[in-house]
Parts: C-alpha cells; structure tokens; sequence
C-alpha cells in the first residue's frame, strides 16, 4: 500500500520562507540605481534576461531546501495477527426437523441459511461440522476454508443418516474432534429440536468429556412446542410415494439442553422462529469474538535525488546559452 510522500525532516522546509525574502530584496535593489544604454540597439534591459539567471538560481535554492527535508515515500504492509478459535456445528438432521413450523420453510433449510451466515462471520476461525441423527457424522474436520463449508452446509439433507436423536454421540463426536486443537478457546455449538433417544454415549457424559477438554458448548433448542406439521413419506395401495404433512408432536428437552450448557460455562437458547434463530447466532458471534491484532510494517524510499538533480540542472541553465554561443551577434 502506497501512503505517498512525507518528510523526515520537515524542520527544513522553513528555509523556503527565504525564497521570497530574497525576491523582494533583488527588486528593491535595482532601484537605487539606473544603467544609461543607447537606443540604438537592442537592450536586455527591463527584459526577462536581467532576472532569468537569478529565478534559475532561486528555484534551485528552493529544490535544494526541498530535498533537504528529505522527502519519502512509504509503504506500509499490515499483518493480522489473531489467536482463532476452533467452533464444531452440530446440526440435528433427524426426522423432526422437517416440521414446518418455521414458515415459509423447514426448520432444517432455515438452520442451514443461518449457520452459513455465521460462518461467514468468523474469518479468523476454524469451523467444523458434525451432523446426526440416530448416529452422529463428521460432515467436515476443523478448517478455515469457508466456501468449502458453505458448500457441505448447502449440501446436508434430511433421512441421510438413521432416524433418532443421539444427542450425547453427537456431541462426543464434536468434542473428539476438538480434543487435539491447540486453540485458546474450543466452541460447540450444538443445534437440536429433540430428545435424546438413541446412541451408546448418553449426553451427561458427553457434556463431562467436553468439560474436562475445556470444551464450551452453546445449545440451541430449535422450534416450537406442541403439535406442528410434518412431512412424511408414505407408499400407498399402488406402492408409490407421495409427501402427506401430519401433524406431530416434537418436544425439546430443554433441561437436558440446559444443563450441559451450564455444566460446559456456555449458554442455552430456544429458537421459536427464523428471526429468534438469527439473533441467537448473532449473540454466540458476539459472545465468542476472536482477538485481533493488526501489525503494520512501513518501509520509506528516500526521493531527494531527483530534487537535487534537478536544482543542479537550473544552476546549469543560464550558462547553456553562452556555452552553445546562442547569443552570440552574426
């Protein structure tokens, strides 16, 4: 990045206040006397040659006090020094997430648009994914390629895994994989709308794994309770499918939720709605922002040289004329 021309010596650039003294002393002199010349011939009296010499060595003067100030260029290179922080999302695909109750979409769609906001955000940090259902799936290890997991986060869909809720395989698989980060600060943040019913791994001692890692998890109870719509695939008397949307009842177990959010030092949320949701994710970022520090580098080029030869060729000026014989009479 060019920053343009400074002075390491601007101090010197007070000389120039010279300049115009000098100007009005030289003026002020020819008046107290006359030079008497015939009219005969042509005369550089009064003409532009009688100042042409002093002006030439003026301005020089003035390129000289200039270049004592030693002018600069700079450029500057910043460096931005942060201290990440890794974050795993783990995003529940099971059967109940496609409830529509988060018009005009699923509560998965809206899940996926605003967690790809979110890691938009977080340009400093290293983001994983693990996804579950009745079993739990690391859909990508910790990185900082973002568009890479804005793709993966596009391409999650609901019935790939089998249907359940393993809550405590979910969240040992985030926390395996944050059990090698070297980062100051590990993050889970662990979005669901069920109650734990499947897995080998119960979700208390999930929560006391990510506790002894120095794990911090954030839970997200996403949607709202009673009885919603749900769309469901059924084969008819012809053996074909078709969607039919059946009211259900999905229950969060906000307790659960609750307690491994306080256990971890984190915090619990419940998302009624698209906008809930947003805000909740807005607060995680605001609550987990990484520490940056910008190091600026500037290097100056010195540019006195092109003053100075400059003042050196106007010194020259006024005896080029005679050197070449211009003036001289046929």
């Amino acid at each position: 990045m060019n920053l343009g021309p400074s002075f390491q010596d601007p101090w010197a650039l007070l000389l120039l206040l010279v300049l115009p003294i000098l100007a009005f002393l030289r003026h002020r002199r020819r008046s107290y006397g006359a030079l008497t010349y015939s009219s005969l011939g042509s005369a550089p009296s009064g003409s532009w040659r009688l100042h042409a010499g002093f002006y030439c060595r003026l301005l020089a003067l003035g390129l000289l006090i200039v270049a004592l100030a030693r002018p600069q260029l700079g450029f500057s290179r910043e460096e931005n020094l942060t201290e990440g922080i890794d974050i795993q999302v783990v995003l529940d695909i099971s059967g109940s997430m496609a409830a529509e109750d988060f018009q005009p979409r699923n509560r998965l769609a809206v899940a996926k648009d605003v967690m790809k906001e979110f890691v938009a955000k977080r340009t400093g940090d290293r983001v994983g994914i693990v996804v579950f259902a009745g079993q739990a799936l690391t859909k990508a290890p910790l990185t900082t390629d973002h568009p890479m997991l804005q793709l993966l986060l596009d391409s999650i869909e609901l019935h790939t895994l089998p249907d359940g809720t393993a809550i405590g395989m979910a969240l040992a698989t985030a926390a395996n994989r944050l059990r090698g980060s070297t980062a100051k600060t590990k993050v889970v943040v662990l979005v669901t709308d069920g109650v734990n019913n499947r897995g080998a791994i119960d979700p208390e001692s999930a929560a006391a794994v990510c506790e002894g890692l120095g794990i911090k998890v954030y839970t997200v109870g996403v949607g709202t309770k009673g009885v919603v719509p749900v769309p469901m695939k059924v084969v008819d008397a012809f053996n074909r499918e078709r969607i039919e949307r059946r009211m259900m009842e999905v229950d969060v177990d906000e307790p659960l939720l609750q307690s491994i959010a306080e256990r971890t030092q984190g915090k619990f949320f419940q998302a009624i709605d698209p906008e809930s949701l947003r805000r909740i994710f807005d607060e995680i970022d605001h609550l987990e922002k990484t520490p940056m520090q910008v190091k600026r580098y500037i290097r100056y080029k010195e540019a006195f040289q092109p003053l100075a030869w400059a003042a050196l060729g106007l010194l020259l000026l006024p005896f080029l004329p005679a050197t070449f014989g211009w003036l001289a009479e046929p």
